[in-house]
Parts: structure tokens; sequence; C-alpha cells
């Protein structure tokens, strides 16, 4: 399980690391909103723990980010303990909250119950031939290969087979995988389909994503 912690307090965060490796998970550790946000964008997490003042961009603007694109669990830390602030906080779309100061075991018992409630959520695969796209693991398998397909790859193999029959513009493409403003940035989305197709390629011949010129991309019917 891959855990992102996002807190600028170096003691702090090097604790929860320290406490969660020996627990087991793999964490990444991340001490801005900016960089927690770069982080988020470029792998893929099970959890992520965040505190809500944060150099540069603050907590609720990066939890305002990731719900744009993600649901995956998130836990915030505060010093704020009001009943408002809670209400806050749980409303803009943090699954739980633990107040400062606070004890690790306490926070290893809540990430624990996130990934148990997430674990029994029932996620359909999205299957096209023989690629299978797993919504929980934001992965892919063909022909019982795992793709191990990063994040960006995944949500264009995301948008391509969950609309087969559509043809979708690098601009489309771009603007549902990135959640930002295209600007003709051509080479991005060149390279990522580049990517899949050799990684499909490893396991078979068939062709899966169809470059329609002058337009976009498509899946191979």
């Amino acid at each position: 399980m891959n855990i992102l912690i996002v807190e600028d307090n170096n003691d702090i965060n090097n604790m929860i690391k320290n406490y969660l490796t020996k627990a087991g998970y793999n964490c990444e550790q991340a001490f801005s909103g900016t960089e927690a946000l770069m982080y988020f964008k470029m792998n893929t997490y099970d959890l992520i723990i965040l505190d809500l003042m944060l150099p540069g961009m603050n907590g609720e603007s990066l939890l305002e980010n990731i719900r744009q694109t993600s649901d995956l669990p998130v836990i915030v830390l505060t010093a704020k303990d009001t009943l408002d602030s809670k209400v806050e906080v749980l409303g803009a779309g943090a699954d739980d909250y633990l107040c400062k100061p606070f004890e690790l075991e306490e926070l290893l018992a809540r990430i624990q119950v996130q990934l148990r409630k997430r674990n029994k959520n029932t996620y359909e695969n999205i299957v096209f031939k023989d690629l299978s796209l797993n919504q929980l693991l934001y992965d892919g398998v063909i022909d019982n290969e795992p793709l191990h397909l990063t994040k960006h790859e995944y949500l264009i193999l995301e948008l391509l087979m969950k609309n087969i029959k559509r043809v979708f513009t690098k601009q489309e493409i771009y603007e549902y995988v990135w959640n930002d403003d295209y600007y003709g940035d051509d080479k991005t989305i060149n390279v990522h389909i580049s990517n899949i197709r050799k990684k499909i390629k490893q396991y078979t011949d068939d062709e899966y994503i169809k470059t329609v010129w002058g337009i976009g991309f498509k899946m191979a019917e």
C-alpha cells in the first residue's frame, strides 16, 4: 500500500513515515502543497495524509484538486478542533481527520479503517478485447499480464475504453487526464500513447489504440 504524507514539519513527517514504514506501508513524503500535487499527478497512492497548514498551496486547495479526479481516502491532520472546522474539513471531501497532537497508534488505526472501507467497495472492471482496467488499482491487465500503467496512462485508457466508439481530440484527452487547459502540447499526449502501445505490444500484436489522423485517438475495434 502506498501512502503520501503531506506535512511541512520535518519531524512530524519523518515520524509518521518511520512508523508507517515499520507497519509495512510504502511512504512518499511531501513538504508543501505544490510538491504534493506534483507527486499526486505523477504517481498512484492508496491513501493521503494531509496537513492543512502548508506553504504554497494550502491543504484545503490541495484537497479540492485531489477531489477533482480521485476519490482515494484522505485523512486530514489539523490543529483546529472546533466543531465548525471539523464539519468544514469533512464537507470539503476529507474521509477522516485527526487533531494535533495525535498518537501514531490512532493514526494507523484510522488508516486501516479507511483502507478496509475502500477494499470493500466493488469496482467494475472496464474491459475491451483482452485488455481489462482495474478501477480500484488504477492499473491494467492484458492476457493476465500486468501492464504497470502510470496514473496518466491509466486515465487515457479509461477515457478511451469507456467510449470505444468515439474519437477523442488531443485537447479532450489532455483536459481529462491532466485536468488543465490545453495549449497545443501534442508531444505529451503522443509520448503517453506511445508508451501505452509499447506496454500492450509486449503481449499481443493486436492494435488497441487507433490514430485518427487530423483528429485524435480512439480504441481500435
